[in-house]
């Protein structure tokens, strides 16, 4: 079945080549302050989707997964990896446990991977996991009023992160962390035969329309990486914020757990993921994978790169350890730097410093 989203045939969808949804209606840039300071819905429905039924489900994800979920309680969500043996990010799956079913959804294209995986890891337990995205699909409600506009629509706002709550006729919402600077969202997993439908009345009750692309921004000033983009087949738990939000580092033995536990007791994982403040001179940006350079040496990679509403040209990065705030990079022969709350602790007193240094590359591409 194909998972194309009515919403991308609307008048003023633009989709990018190859994309399902869309990446904006005709400006960006609004989309993005409508995000951070009012309610936009955004069309995720590219996301796959997972349902995990049967009694065994629990133990049986926490046994193959990097989060404790054994007492997963229901109206709750969480974040969990699948990692290789060798303790790399094979899934990212988020997490929504209701009324006797797992649910999860994971980046577009990787959710009949991930449910071959897991079919083949049910051997005799009573759990039955299948890949669903033809039949469900995401939205996310964006912004400081998305709580109003719920109310509006007669729709729960569930409050504390990672709650969930049903919908009326199917699916559910579950309230996430914050994106970009403190902005407020949530999930709403819908029947995809309704979604323009169920669009239609969070518009009605106040939601304006913004495509995937304001989203992404937010997302990056969030620092919140997104596995394929932000990460590559090297990348461990340990040098993304996962290690706090998709990791339980107490629990029972799981795949990969080896590398994880012995990175971090080292403390010190070979990378770490920063945002990147770019001079913007190139109307190109430069692609995820990009590498980032400091002289003629490779030193990391870019991820997701974005025109911030804000913060201009900015990026996720992995990068060495061994990267300062005060080091001179380019990426895609632009001009970059790392922003100095991504910092190495044994760094902070350079901060002032490599503050006025984002300034003078930020000064390159505000307005643009």
């Amino acid at each position: 079945m194909s998972t194309t989203s009515p919403l991308a045939a609307r008048a003023g969808a633009v989709v990018a080549e190859g994309g399902s949804v869309a990446a904006h209606h005709g400006d960006p840039l609004r989309e993005q302050r409508l995000l951070a300071e009012g309610a936009g819905l955004v069309d995720r429905s590219d996301r796959d989707v997972l349902a995990i039924p049967g009694p065994d489900r629990l133990s049986w994800l926490h046994s193959l997964t990097s989060q404790h979920l054994e007492r997963l309680a229901d109206g709750t969500g969480t974040q969990a990896l699948v990692l290789s043996p060798q303790g790399h990010v094979e899934h990212h799956l988020v997490l929504a446990e209701l009324g006797g079913t797992t649910w999860a959804d994971v980046e577009p294209g990787t959710g009949a991977a991930l449910a071959t995986f897991l079919q083949r890891m049910v051997f005799m337990l009573r759990v039955e996991p299948a890949l669903v995205t033809g039949d469900w699909a995401l939205l996310t409600l964006v912004g400081p009023r998305g709580s109003d506009v719920l109310a509006a629509a007669g729709l729960p706002a569930p409050e504390a992160p990672y709650a969930v709550a049903a919908l009326p006729g199917g699916g559910w919402v579950r309230r996430m962390p914050a994106l970009g600077d403190g902005v407020p969202a949530v999930d709403l997993l819908v029947p995809r035969a309704e979604l323009a439908a169920r669009a239609d009345a969070l518009a009605a009750a106040g939601a304006g329309t913004a495509g995937l692309d304001a989203y992404e921004a937010l997302r990056v000033e969030a620092r919140r990486p997104r596995l394929g983009a932000d990460t590559d087949h090297r990348t461990i738990p340990n040098e993304l914020e996962w290690l706090d939000s998709a990791v339980h580092l107490q629990k029972g033995c799981y795949r990969g757990q080896e590398t994880v536990a012995r990175v971090h007791n080292l403390g010190r994982p070979p990378r770490r993921l920063v945002l990147l403040h770019l001079d913007g001179v190139s109307e190109d940006l430069p692609a995820a994978g990009a590498p980032v350079l400091r002289g003629e040496r490779e030193v990391g990679r870019a991820g997701t790169v974005v025109r911030h509403h804000e913060l201009g040209v900015v990026a996720l990065a992995l990068v060495k350890q061994s990267v300062g705030t005060g080091d001179e990079l380019t990426v895609g022969g632009s001009r970059a730097v790392i922003d100095p709350d991504d910092a190495p602790a044994a760094l902070d007193d350079t901060r002032a410093a490599a503050r006025d240094r984002v300034r003078a590359v930020r000064s390159a591409t505000i307005g643009r």
